[in-house]
C-alpha cells in the first residue's frame, strides 16, 4: 500500500523538500513513525476522502491523530508548495510544460466547518463555501493554485493567481514564469485587467461580455475544465471540511502535485 502510493520517483522527490525530524534531547519516548508511512497515510485521506480518525492504522503504521500532526507540520513548513514546484522543475526541464496557452478558472465547493477564507456562495443559495482558483498550462498541468470564499469575485484572483506561479526551469535558457497567452471566461472581462497582463508581455484572450457567446466552452479553455475534472479525483476536496485554510489549500497543493506527477511518470 506505502509503495503504491508513494512510488520510489516521488519518494526522492519529496524527500528532497521534507524538513528533518526534530530531535529529542532528553531521549527516551515513541519510535518516530518513517516519513514515508505517514506520507502514504497523507496521501490516502486525500484522495479517498476518509476522515483522519477512519484512517486504517494497520495498513500504514501510524494512527490517523498521527498523519494529522505531521500534516500539520509540513503545512506549516511549506512541504506541499514545495513539492509541487519541485515536480513542475522536473516536467519544465524535460520540455513537458507548454508555455503558449494558459488558461484560468475557478469552481466552488460547500464548506461544511466554515472556518478562513470562506463566504456565502451566490450560486448556491447563500451558503458557506470556498473557491479554488486555478491557473493551467496548454495541456491542462496546474501551475498556480489558490483559494478563497466563495463570495469572491474571479477577477479578483487573476493577478494574485499570475503572479503566483513559480520560476520554473526551461529545457533550454532561464527559468520561466509567464505565458505567452493567457485564456480566460467572461468573469475576467475588466479592462484593468486587461492592461496589467499586456504591461507584462502576456497577451490575453478573455471572452467579453455581451459580444461572445456563452454557449461554447472555447478551442483552449476545455483543458482546464478537465483539470478540474482531475482535481474531483482527490476526493478531499469534495467538500471543504477543514476550518484553517491553509489546510484546505494543502490538501489542494496534494492534487495539484498528483496530477503534475502522473505526467512525470506516463
Amino acid at each position: 500500500m506505502v509503495e503504491r502510493l508513494v512510488p520510489d520517483e516521488l519518494w526522492e522527490l519529496f524527500q528532497r523538500v521534507v524538513p528533518d525530524a526534530p530531535s529529542r534531547p532528553q531521549g527516551g519516548g515513541r519510535r518516530r513513525h518513517g516519513d514515508r508511512e505517514v506520507l502514504a497515510a497523507i496521501v490516502f485521506v486525500a484522495t479517498s476522502g476518509c476522515t483522519w480518525q477512519q484512517l486504517p492504522a494497520a495498513s500504514f503504521g501510524p494512527s490517523g491523530a498521527t498523519a494529522h500532526r505531521r500534516f500539520a507540520e509540513w503545512t506549516q513548513a511549506r512541504v506541499w508548495a514545495k513539492l509541487h514546484r519541485l515536480v513542475l522543475d522536473e516536467l519544465g526541464s524535460r520540455g513537458e510544460l507548454d508555455w503558449s496557452r494558459c488558461a484560468i478558472d475557478s469552481v466552488n465547493m460547500r464548506a461544511l466547518k466554515r472556518g478562513d477564507l470562506t463566504g456565502p456562495n451566490p450560486v448556491d443559495r447563500g451558503k458557506y463555501g470556498s473557491k479554488i482558483h486555478l491557473i493551467t498550462e496548454r495541456t491542462g498541468l496546474p501551475l498556480s493554485v489558490g483559494i478563497s470564499g466563495a463570495n469572491l469575485h474571479d477577477s479578483q484572483a487573476l493577478i494574485p493567481l499570475v503572479k503566483g506561479i513559480p520560476p520554473i526551469r526551461s529545457r533550454r535558457g532561464r527559468r520561466r514564469r509567464r505565458p505567452d497567452k493567457l485564456h480566460a471566461d467572461k468573469g475576467y472581462d475588466y479592462p484593468h485587467l486587461r492592461r496589467w497582463l499586456r504591461e507584462r508581455g502576456i497577451k490575453h484572450r478573455i471572452a467579453r461580455k455581451g459580444i461572445e457567446t456563452s454557449q461554447r466552452l472555447g478551442r483552449h479553455r476545455w483543458t482546464i475544465e478537465r483539470t478540474m475534472s482531475w482535481l474531483a479525483g482527490c476526493r478531499r476536496l469534495h467538500r471543504r471540511y477543514e476550518r484553517k485554510a491553509e489546510h484546505f489549500l494543502a490538501f489542494t497543493s496534494i492534487a495539484c502535485t498528483l496530477i503534475c506527477y502522473r505526467r512525470l511518470v506516463c
